[in-house]
């Protein structure tokens, strides 16, 4: 068997000092955690790209219309919400924020469901389940309309880029507000319905 005399453990040693090997970690990580980002800015499009032809939905223009299924039953069409406030909230069983404020959006719905407020969930069940968001709508108490996007369509339509999504419209239709993934809270929540409530009194 042939020796490599020049390659033994003491010149490996010499060939990289101690502090170089410490300094390794954090370098590595340095790479990694730049070449992350540098591929999410790359990887990411336009809002107006993701949606297609149409323009992402954004304050003062009218909310895309769609009409989904409810659970337990029938259909819901955006459209035919006019002239009440539509809080339109964009969720999923696995997204944690979610979750967290959802019982501020319960109650909300119950605060002012009598003042033509309308609550509507709907679950990006494309990248869900009707079984794991029936179980979320049961854990949370959620008494609001839910329906499923099963196809991800009103998701495009919304130029849905993070969970939760939400967009408070006005009785006219016209998106006023949006929040998009980011855990509203209840303050937050009553404060934007309140002036949506004010428009026109």
């Amino acid at each position: 068997m042939q020796k490599f005399p020049w390659f033994t453990a003491q010149r490996l040693r010499d060939s990289f000092s101690l502090s170089t090997l410490n300094r390794a970690p954090a370098a590595f990580s340095i790479v990694i955690l730049l070449l992350s980002a540098g591929w999410i800015i790359a990887s990411r499009l336009p809002a107006e790209r993701v949606a297609g032809e149409q323009p992402a939905p954004r304050p003062g223009f009218l909310a895309p219309d769609f009409t989904l299924e409810v659970a337990g039953g029938g259909q819901i069409t955006l459209s035919d919400l006019r002239g009440k406030v539509v809080l339109l909230n964009l969720w999923a069983s696995w997204c944690l924020p979610c979750r967290a404020e959802a019982p501020a959006l319960e109650r909300a719905y119950q605060l002012y469901k009598d003042q033509g407020v309308i609550i509507l969930g709907v679950n990006a069940t494309y990248q869900d389940s009707e079984q794991n968001a029936a179980a979320f709508v049961q854990e949370n108490g959620l008494t609001f309309p839910i329906v499923y996007d099963r196809d991800g369509a009103v998701s495009r339509r919304y130029a849905l880029a993070a969970l939760p999504a939400s967009f408070f419209i006005g009785r006219d239709g016209v998106i006023r507000s949006v929040a998009v993934g980011g855990l509203m809270n209840e303050s937050m929540i009553q404060t934007k319905i309140e002036e949506l409530l004010q428009e026109g009194r």
